[in-house]
């Protein structure tokens, strides 16, 4: 593959490369790894951090009229570009511009062997987000599962050093260019069931025929567990202690990892953040999540140096049978629907990191920011986690529309850190 861009185009990125270049050299930058650091090394009386994530609402954050280049490549490396800087210039959140171009091996990934037929919905907006998998197996019972394939997968070297050149060649000069890499293998393994059999079946299963229902768990994680093995094998894999996010927004910053000496091309799973969550399971009893689930992710979890957990899944009720035995636990997600106090009582003094998820409604849904509800919402968290020994951060997910008005999040990150100020003084 030969990679180029137009002339306009790649002055235009020069131009967005020097910017997001000058935003990493601010000094606010190292006091925000600084942050990071502290919070995820589990610091006593570190100050929780507070991000926002911005690609679920790219209809206001990223719309069409923000960008100039008009080719696909030169696009996708403005929207990279664009993204870092207007963090910064619009949220001022406690995001970390990148020093560094980034870039990833150029992998392939065949999960299952068939295609998944997939149809896509949008909003009144036109916006993509809703979607549904047309699941090739209708009942595991009697069609079983001979259909799905384990998984195969590769890596173009030569077209991943290509396009490093390239970069090199445009922009190296104004910020490195670095291969990046997570573990590879996706070990969220109920969210990878789910595009096989459908909800309602994958219930059933698990008093139908719950061997079966093992058997295709089992492939589903070793599908996981193949493709990390292999790309640690294969020199793949890159650390992700610094400037990378393991589960949305959480930064990875930490001294924890690795515990060795390491080499590049050297790197082992058991030097990588990993991310596990199970939000499919959410209407299990903790009895049979235990019993059918767990041991598959136990497994997993076993590969990594540090894990973070869940997503929106309430993390409570699973807590004292399943999540607190889980091997290299690092983070939990506290969601809306999370039993803070609970979940606050049971990480204290563990180094396991609290990381809350406000609820995204009161960012999303009004078209004007409701700034007392949204400051409790942030209290709450701060009056039940704060002089405990705990580390907290802040990651709000999930906002699906800001109305055109991204004075909203800005003001949202003004308010939170106003209320982090009440307990954390600077």
């Amino acid at each position: 593959m030969t990679y180029s861009l137009p002339a306009e185009e790649r002055l235009r990125l020069r131009t967005l490369a020097r910017r997001q270049a000058e935003i990493a050299a601010l000094p606010v930058m190292a006091d925000r790894r600084r942050l990071w650091t502290d919070m995820n090394d589990a610091k006593p009386g570190a100050r929780p951090p507070f991000a926002i994530e911005s690609g679920s609402f790219d209809r206001d954050f990223m719309p069409d009229s923000i960008f100039q280049c008009r080719s696909d490549y030169g696009r996708r490396l403005e929207r990279g570009f664009l993204r870092h800087i207007r963090h910064q210039e619009i949220l001022n959140d406690d995001h970390v511009c990148p020093d560094t171009l980034d870039m990833g091996w150029h992998v392939w990934h065949d999960e299952f062997g068939i295609k998944i037929p997939t149809e896509y919905v949008k909003d009144a907006e036109g916006v993509v987000t809703g979607y549904h998998f047309d699941c090739p197996i209708k009942d595991l019972n009697t069609d079983g599962f001979a259909m799905v394939k384990p998984a195969t997968f590769g890596v173009k070297r030569e077209e991943t050093l290509e396009e490093k050149a390239f970069l090199e060649e445009a922009f190296g000069d104004l910020l490195p260019v670095v291969i990046r890499s997570g573990t590879f293998g996706n070990g969220s393994v109920t969210q990878r069931l789910m595009r096989l059999l459908s909800m309602e079946a994958f219930f059933l299963a698990m008093y139908d025929c719950p061997d079966k229902l093992q058997e295709l768990l089992a492939l589903l994680r070793d599908n996981a567990m193949r493709m990390s093995r292999w790309a640690e094998a294969e020199g793949l894999l890159v650390l992700n202690h610094g400037n990378q996010c393991t589960c949305g927004t959480c930064y990875n910053f930490t001294t924890l990892l690795p515990r060795r000496e390491v080499t590049p091309g050297q790197i082992r799973l058991s030097d990588m953040w990993g991310t596990l969550d199970s939000q499919e399971t959410v209407g299990v009893s903790p009895e049979i999540f235990h019993d059918q689930i767990f041991p598959h992710y136990r497994a997993l979890a076993e590969m990594f140096g540090l894990v973070y957990w869940g997503c929106c899944e309430p993390a409570d009720p699973l807590w004292e049978s399943s999540l607190s035995m889980l091997p290299n636990l690092k983070a939990v997600s506290i969601s809306r629907w999370a039993d803070q106090r609970y979940m606050a009582e049971a990480l204290e003094g563990t180094g396991i990191i609290f990381s809350r998820k406000p609820n995204p409604n009161l960012l999303g849904v009004d078209v004007v920011l409701n700034e007392a509800t949204w400051a409790a919402e942030i209290r709450e968290t701060l009056e039940i986690t704060a002089g405990r020994n705990l580390p907290v951060e802040f990651v709000v997910r999930d906002v699906y529309s800001m109305h055109g008005n991204l004075n909203k999040p800005r003001r949202a990150v003004e308010i939170a850190r106003q209320e982090i100020d009440r307990f954390f003084p600077r």
